[in-house]
């Protein structure tokens, strides 16, 4: 009997915390909205082609010498 009344003494306890804070309702929270990616035109010269030029005019004025 002592086993059976420690058992509901422990099992009383151990429910009476596990709601001991209560139901609280999950928070959904909206995804944004991304706005639409507006993409300008670039320019129409091409700044990469600048460093091999500035570097085929230096081999050749090096050449040259």
């Amino acid at each position: 009997m002592k086993k059976l009344a420690t058992l509901a003494l422990v099992a009383g306890l151990s429910a009476s915390s596990a709601f001991a804070g209560g139901y609280t309702a999950p928070v959904v929270e909206p995804e944004p909205v991304a706005e639409p990616v507006v993409v300008e035109g670039g320019s129409s010269s091409n700044a990469a082609i600048l460093i091999p030029v500035l570097l085929l005019i230096g081999v050749a004025v090096a050449a040259a010498d």
